[in-house]
C-alpha cells in the first residue's frame, strides 16, 4: 500500500514531476494525478499499483508502511543507501567532469 502523500514525497526525492513519473512507472498522467488526488492510501487498478511501486523500488526508494521501524513510526518515504551512495558518486562525477569542461 502507498498513500498520495508518499507517492508525493518520492516525486520530491527523486526531483521529478508527474510526466516524469509517469513514464517512469508506464502510466499515464492522469493516472498519476488521480492517485496524488487520493485521501489516504492510494486506491486503484492492482495492475497499476504494483507499476509504480516497482518503478519507485527501482529508483531507489523505499516505502515506510505503518509501524515500520522509523524515527516517528509513521508512513515515509526514503532512499535506500545504495541509492544514496550511487547518487551521491554520480553526482561528484558529473561535478568533476564539468570543472574539467571549464
Amino acid at each position: 500500500m502507498i498513500t498520495a502523500s508518499q507517492l508525493k514525497a518520492a516525486r520530491a526525492l527523486l526531483n521529478i514531476d508527474q510526466r516524469d513519473m509517469a513514464k517512469l512507472s508506464g502510466l499515464s498522467v492522469p493516472t498519476i494525478q488521480r492517485m496524488e488526488a487520493s485521501d489516504g492510501v492510494i486506491r486503484g487498478n492492482v495492475d497499476s499499483l504494483v507499476k509504480l511501486i516497482a518503478a519507485l523500488e527501482g529508483a531507489g526508494l523505499e516505502l515506510i508502511h505503518e509501524g515500520t521501524v522509523s524515527s516517528a513510526g509513521g508512513r515515509g518515504v526514503r532512499m535506500r543507501e545504495s541509492a544514496v551512495r550511487s547518487r551521491s558518486y554520480r553526482e561528484k562525477g558529473s561535478r568533476a567532469s564539468a570543472g574539467r569542461a571549464a
